[in-house]
């Protein structure tokens, strides 16, 4: 998962996956469960960030945490 701003959709994240392709969601908390295809992206506009960057957005919380085995 990778994770761009845009300066023409400036109050927006934009996110691109090989498994989602790319999505547009609100830059607010729990944003990612608005998420949508996006479509007319110019990559002039576009810019990639750190993924933590929406760490209060729900996307980093829909990926499935690995279950770890407690060690005895």
């Amino acid at each position: 998962m990778k994770l761009y701003r845009s300066s023409l959709h400036p109050h927006h994240w934009i996110a691109y996956s090989e498994a989602i392709g790319w999505v547009v969601f609100p830059a607010r908390f729990d944003g990612w469960d608005e998420r949508r295809p996006a479509t007319g992206l110019h990559p002039d506009h576009l810019f990639q960030i750190p993924l933590r960057m929406a760490f209060n957005t729900g996307l980093l919380e829909s990926f499935e945490q690995p279950c770890l085995d407690k060690v005895a």
